[in-house]
């Protein structure tokens, strides 16, 4: 028999939660599709007026010339940078140890690419030019995460992806963006997608995290590309018949809350600022540079969970449904804003964290 996640199970019950957009269920969709005519014309095999008015609209925002609609972000990244590597004929790409290509893909880009990875910079802060500068092997590609989420959601700043993006011009090396998390970091750097998209070759977004529809990807970049992305797409098997489900609720949340990501940007900062006001409680980053970022407890997993559990039954706000362990004497985890935050009765937050204070303090006086 299973264990029971105590916490999960009290997160359930809790009148009010803290992150995201709400509960991933089908009302998801059914929302996005309730004003679509029944008798809209679907497309198929990736193909349609349906898919390519917004593959067009996504190729505008981005600021590039072509954009194609991926069923998911891990089949989109490992295409871009297999093309990047054929085209050099240098089966080698660099990335940070944290990424998701390396940590959570189960080396697709190793077993089904024989591509190379070469890991840049120490795995606790971004990549910096001098650690691309540094690079002795020659490699076909750059990957940068913007945030890197596995690190809370850290930036560089905006100087030295130009830096990076210049180096990498002028020394042949193409530059791709896993942009899951791109627009929620536009309100940090005060720059537009198409900005920020200027300084790399290939662009992936995603449009399930901060944007909260059921799943897929735009990889956009030049027409050659994409042209030879679909190739690849097909060979994947990423032409389903039909992918207007999720490039329909692409285009739906897109439109309900790409606006708001400067919104959901300053709630977290004034969460972190919560947070950091415990004992024995930080953020990572201290300032959040985006909706999303890392909690951290100096104190083991489960009396963490046991503290949390105490809370949502006193307060009815759920924090979070897991706390990870870092050390015996640590653990952490992610939250990330969304629509639920504003709806939150403030003073009944603040009792939270009143709560969360008492009892960190306890833990930490013993």
């Amino acid at each position: 028999m299973s264990e029971i996640n105590v916490l999960g199970e009290a997160y359930k019950k809790a009148k009010y939660k803290v992150p995201g957009h709400g509960p991933r269920n089908i009302k998801v969709l059914k929302d996005a599709l309730m004003d679509i005519d029944g008798e809209t014309e679907s497309e198929m095999y990736g193909k349609g007026t349906i898919i390519d008015d917004f593959q067009e609209k996504m190729a505008k925002y981005l600021g590039k010339e072509s954009a194609v609609f991926f069923p998911s972000g891990t089949m989109a990244q490992q295409i871009a940078l297999r093309i990047w590597c054929d085209r050099k004929e240098v089966k080698k790409v660099a990335y940070h140890p944290l990424s998701h290509l390396e940590i959570h893909e189960e080396d697709g880009l190793k077993e089904l690419h024989h591509i190379e990875t070469i890991l840049l910079a120490d795995k606790d802060r971004v990549i910096q030019l001098e650690d691309v500068v540094s690079l002795k092997e020659e490699i076909s590609c750059l990957l940068l995460e913007l945030p890197q989420r596995e690190i809370g959601g850290q930036l560089p700043d905006y100087k030295t992806l130009e830096d990076i993006s210049a180096y990498c011009k002028d020394s042949g090396i193409k530059l791709h963006l896993d942009g899951a998390r791109l627009f929620e970091i536009l309100p940090y750097y005060q720059k537009t997608a198409a900005e920020v998209s200027s300084l790399f070759d290939s662009v992936y977004v995603s449009f399930y995290k901060g944007i909260g529809g059921i799943a897929g990807a735009i990889l956009a970049g030049e027409k050659t590309f994409t042209e030879e992305s679909k190739v690849w797409k097909r060979r994947h098997g990423g032409d389903l018949i039909s992918l207007y489900p999720y490039s329909l609720t692409a285009d739906f949340y897109f439109e309900q809350r790409v606006g708001k990501m400067n919104q959901y940007y300053e709630e977290a900062k004034e969460l972190a600022q919560y947070f950091n006001r415990c004992h024995g409680v930080s953020t990572k980053p201290l300032e959040p540079v985006s909706n999303m970022f890392h909690i951290h407890f100096e104190a083991p997993k489960e009396e963490i969970e046991g503290i949390l559990v105490a809370i949502y039954e006193e307060t009815g706000i759920g924090l979070t449904s897991y706390v990870r362990e870092i050390t015996k004497t640590t653990s952490y985890y992610e939250a990330s804003i969304g629509d639920l935050y504003a709806q939150l009765p403030k003073e009944d937050l603040k009792k939270v964290f009143q709560l969360l204070d008492e009892k960190m303090k306890t833990i930490i006086t013993l």
